[in-house]
């Protein structure tokens, strides 16, 4: 891969990191969708538009992935199938309520946080900046989404903790 000036060797586990990362991502868009057809009840309108604006998020970053898997000379997982085996995510039900749609993706957001540095760990160890670039951005945007979500199921009358 002598046009990335990076290690084959090293990368090879970056991208078995990324695969995870890709199947976590299908798993994750699709409660989404599943999400956004059977949320109901008085927060309708607002949970189906967010559900809407992060599974379009979402397909991006899948996209995004296997573009950079493909950059690293290596293939993308591809199969609905392998990313069932492969995710750290669980499929969800359909019959969840609005706040235990939201419980849920933010344990996801967790899952997918830990996925995450878990690339940027073996990316630096390949010194390879772009994928360390890419995740770095996915990071701070899912854990503003989150710190979002989170915001949304507090009562009023809740505080914010320290850390």
């Amino acid at each position: 891969m002598s046009y990335l000036g990076l290690d084959t060797k090293k990368t090879a586990k970056t991208v078995e990191e990324l695969n995870v990362l890709l199947a976590d991502y299908h798993l994750y868009y699709q409660k989404l969708r599943n999400f956004h057809w059977n949320v109901i009840g008085k927060n309708f309108f607002d949970l189906h538009e967010k559900f809407e604006e992060l599974y379009d998020d979402a397909k991006l970053k899948v996209d995004e992935i296997a573009e950079r898997i493909l950059t690293l000379r290596h293939q993308p997982t591809s199969n609905l199938s392998d990313y069932l085996k492969a995710s750290n995510l669980k499929e969800s039900k359909s019959d969840l309520t609005d706040l235990d749609m939201i419980k849920t993706l933010l344990d996801d957001h967790g899952v997918l946080l830990k996925q995450m540095r878990q690339v940027v760990e073996v990316a630096d160890k390949a010194g390879d900046e772009g994928t360390i670039d890419l995740i770095g951005a996915y990071i701070r945007e899912l854990e503003k989404t989150s710190w979002m979500l989170d915001a949304w199921k507090m009562k009023t009358s809740e505080k914010h903790k320290s850390i």
